[in-house]
């Protein structure tokens, strides 16, 4: 398929854009690309400053797209869509449609100084954001992001958050298994000096027999590829999630051992306790009503923050 222009912009509100912000997009120095299905490319360097938290806007215009469409399906955030090309406008007319998910765009790298790091959260629908609030960056990935800015010390100021929901370690389904999508999703990205394991919850609630020992081999491995890469990573304890459609004892079980392993295991650089954040001290298999987001699984915009706070800030800094 062919992206017949792209521009990047500063958002202003809804649809429209920081008047004299969008600027064209080049590939190769060309206005156009032509990506190969299941290809990536990178656009040409674009100068300039960007600070912080800014709100950037990729507008592309997109011909010969046909089948199924390369995206992240929840992307907790409002996109819009046009017919015809309005990838350079900057107003909001044209742009009728409202999307809830992302398509062909994975990520935007800024160069910064060598001193500046990122992190990179490898995790599921919690990590994705589910039950927080929609437009407003309320994931504990964009929790995390704002106390990483406001901190004096430390080096690590950029956060990548990985979730897909539905995302399990060991076996493919929304999206590739993390075992098969870490090398794409996280070490390909410059500057990332530590990875957040936060995913088996779909594996050990999904009745697929996956077993303790299945899901620690399956963090061991991660383990081994990152730090491989040169890179820490910080193990996170999976939440509870009794009063979900899928709990029973079983999973239950599976979910006390992985954790046990998690917290005593030894492999992990650093660990970050969600289980113990976020259950209810008078019924330890169950979220605290007042972090649950209603399904008894995703936390809601409070749980999200607590989450947040609770990963130890100089964790996450790397002398590998």
């Amino acid at each position: 398929m062919t992206f017949a222009s792209a521009y990047l912009g500063l958002q202003r509100q809804g649809a429209e854009l920081v008047r004299g912000s969008n600027r064209r997009l080049t590939f190769g120095g060309q206005g156009s690309v032509v990506v190969p299905a299941g290809g990536t490319v990178y656009s040409d360097p674009l100068p300039g400053r960007l600070a912080a938290q800014v709100d950037l806007v990729v507008s592309l215009y997109v011909t010969g797209a046909q089948g199924p469409t390369t995206g992240h399906g929840m992307a907790m955030q409002t996109s819009y869509a046009a017919s015809g090309d309005h990838a350079a406008q900057e107003e909001a007319t044209g742009w009728t449609d409202r999307i809830s998910s992302w398509y062909w765009l994975d990520a935007v790298t800024v160069e910064t100084s060598v001193e500046v790091g990122a992190v990179a959260l490898l995790g599921d629908s919690i990590t994705d954001g589910w039950a927080s609030t929609q437009d407003e960056n309320r994931r504990w990935p964009d929790y995390l992001s704002r106390r990483l800015q406001a901190a004096q010390t430390g080096g690590v100021k950029g956060v990548a958050n990985e979730g897909i929901s539905g995302n399990k370690v060991l076996a493919d389904g929304a999206g590739e298994a993390a075992l098969r999508r870490l090398d794409r999703d996280v070490l390909s990205h410059p500057g990332v000096e530590t990875v957040v394991l936060f995913e088996g919850i779909n594996d050990l609630k999904a009745h697929s027999g996956v077993t303790a020992d299945d899901l620690i081999a399956g963090y061991r491995e991660i383990v081994e590829r990152v730090h491989a890469a040169g890179k820490c990573v910080v193990g996170a304890t999976v939440m509870p999630f009794k009063g979900w459609s899928e709990y029973d004892d079983a999973g239950e079980a599976v979910r006390q051992a992985v954790n046990d392993w998690i917290r005593r295991g030894g492999e992990f650089d650093a660990v970050v306790d969600f289980d113990r954040i976020t259950r209810s001290p008078y019924d330890p298999q169950r979220m605290l009503p007042f972090f649950d987001g209603g399904d008894h699984l995703h936390p809601n915009d409070k749980g999200m923050q607590a989450m947040a706070d609770a990963v130890d800030l100089a964790a996450l800094e790397c002398d590998r």
